[in-house]
């Protein structure tokens, strides 16, 4: 058991000494989340710009995670609502109703002995023909089984960024306002 314990403390000071940079995996889109969308109506959405005003960077343990859109999560969150969109046969880059937003928290933690925590909240925009149909601020929070050895627990985190975009998106597409107005 020390010896485990002995590589573990190593393993975590090796990833935290390395400061190495992680890329998020792209974007999965979610069964649940597409038929919330086509259950709502075929109207054509386009998506707009997602920024995420000075947000710091994550960090899983000394090692950075990034968005593989644009080195951006506002960027992230875009192309997931995109995928999620075009899945449901709803996507329509001309259409006069346009979806964009503001990345306000976005945090994965694995700094936990056993549990990994993921943190996000963002204000949606809904406009039709340049008159503002909806907005509200969606926050999503998720917990994994992680674990204090680094090589674990980093990897987890980084896996389980895509998970906290479709919990996120499946709390807006639950909301019927926002629903309604992609009418």
């Amino acid at each position: 058991m020390r010896a485990f314990v002995r590589a573990a403390l190593l393993a975590l000071a090796a990833s935290v000494a390395s400061g190495c940079s992680l890329m998020a995996p792209n974007y999965s889109p979610s069964l649940p989340n597409m038929q919330l969308l086509k259950d709502a109506g075929d109207a054509g959405v386009s998506v707009g710009e997602f920024t995420s005003n000075d947000l710091p960077g994550i960090t899983l343990r000394g090692s950075s995670l990034n968005s593989p859109y644009a080195n951006s999560y506002g960027a992230y969150l875009a192309e997931a609502l995109r995928q999620e969109l075009q899945m449901a046969g709803r996507l329509s880059p001309t259409s006069s109703i346009q979806v964009s937003g503001v990345l306000i928290k976005n945090d994965i933690d694995v700094s936990g002995f056993s549990v990994g925590k993921g943190m996000i909240e963002a204000r949606f925009v809904v406009k039709k023909g340049g008159a503002v149909r909806y907005e509200q601020v969606k926050s999503a929070h998720t917990e994994w089984e992680s674990s204090f050895a680094g090589p674990v627990a980093i990897p987890r985190g980084q896996q389980e960024y895509s998970h906290l975009i479709q919990v996120l998106l499946g709390e807006l597409f639950a909301d019927q306002s926002f629903m309604a107005a992609l009418k």
